[in-house]
């Protein structure tokens, strides 16, 4: 099943990309060549450069942070906020066909 998802760039502009189920957020939209994730550890959790901003409306659909993803959460460039995920995280099912996420303005 394809998964479509709407993401937010730090400017405003909105940019779709899909992926498919059992695929993580990150690595669709790196797939789909978004500069807004940098994904340096490859979705390993090592890095926190895939933050996003769920939108609220979405959050729950989401399983909650696993206590490691909490932790690289503390780690991130830009203000952790009570929607901020990691994107190698968020595994796409077709409950999350139409997820809205933002991208912070950087990830460094």
């Amino acid at each position: 099943m394809t998964v479509t998802i709407h993401l937010i760039e730090a400017n405003g502009s909105r940019r779709v990309v899909t992926g498919h189920e059992g695929q993580s957020l990150m690595r669709a939209a790196t797939a789909a060549g978004v500069d807004g994730i940098a994904a340096d550890c490859g979705g390993c959790m090592t890095c926190a450069t895939c933050h996003v901003y769920v939108d609220p409306g979405w959050l729950d659909r989401l399983p909650a942070p696993s206590g490691d993803e909490d932790a690289m959460l503390e780690m991130t460039a830009m203000p952790r906020q009570p929607n901020s995920r990691l994107s190698c995280q968020i595994a796409l099912d077709a409950s999350l066909d139409g997820l809205v996420a933002t991208l912070p303005e950087t990830q460094y």
